[in-house]
């Protein structure tokens, strides 16, 4: 059986031809090289023949069309324009996105922990410490997203598979719940409290959000794929 992989997203397929189009990040065959097996175990790959080119790498000027001015030729192109453009190139050249999206995947759980301590030993300044993670998580929120959607439409073309468009709701959970947890806590500081009628319900968010993170999570692993998975 052959064994095919996206050279935009590293997914594997296995089959005789590769897939129409990549069912992670939405990338046409074009995109596929073949995996030969050799006897140490490595599988360089090899360019599928056919009329269109594989592009196996982000050309000089991946920028996406939808960003300004990248329907605009390079000569007619304003300052802001230009700025933009080399903005997110770069941002996607030195892993922004991978780098932003650990602070909340990292602090969030803390925020959780923190919380349903404070519940069952009743100690304030747990409580008090979940509160300053999640505001941390929130402030994080719009560089995580703003990233993950230029990543989205650079580096993987823009095609809105189900994977993705799961990874964008996920984290607009995160951000939009998250929020509402930080103003609910800031309006009712003893929300989380014993005596609180809603401390149940604010737990029950938590949870909801850091599900919504583990999810995003799980489903970015997929878009880094190696040979072998």
């Amino acid at each position: 059986m052959k064994r095919w992989k996206c050279t935009v997203c590293g997914y594997v397929h296995e089959g005789d031809e590769p897939p129409e189009e990549c069912p992670v990040c939405g990338a046409d065959r074009s995109k596929f090289v073949e995996l030969i097996e050799t006897g140490g175990g490595e599988e360089p790959p090899r360019e599928v023949k056919s009329a269109s080119p594989v592009a196996s790498e982000i050309s000089s000027d991946p920028s996406p069309a939808g960003f300004p001015g990248n329907d605009v030729p390079e000569t007619e192109k304003t300052p802001f324009q230009k700025f933009y453009a080399t903005v997110t190139r770069l941002m996607v050249t030195y892993h922004v996105h991978p780098i932003s999206v650990h602070i909340p995947n990292g602090v969030l759980p803390v925020a959780v922990v923190f919380l349903v301590l404070s519940m069952l030993f009743e100690v304030s300044s747990l409580e008090s410490a979940s509160f300053y993670n999640m505001i941390m998580v929130v402030l994080v929120m719009p560089k995580v997203i703003f990233s993950g959607y230029n990543d989205w439409k650079v580096r993987l073309g823009g095609n809105l598979t189900r994977l993705i468009l799961t990874k964008m709701i996920c984290g607009a959970v995160v951000f939009g719940l998250g929020l509402l947890l930080v103003i609910w806590r800031w309006v009712d500081p003893v929300v989380a409290l014993p005596g609180s009628s809603h401390r149940i319900m604010y737990l029950f968010i938590h949870m909801v959000v850091l599900g919504a993170a583990v999810t995003a999570g799980f489903l970015g692993g997929k878009l880094i794929r190696f040979p072998g998975d």
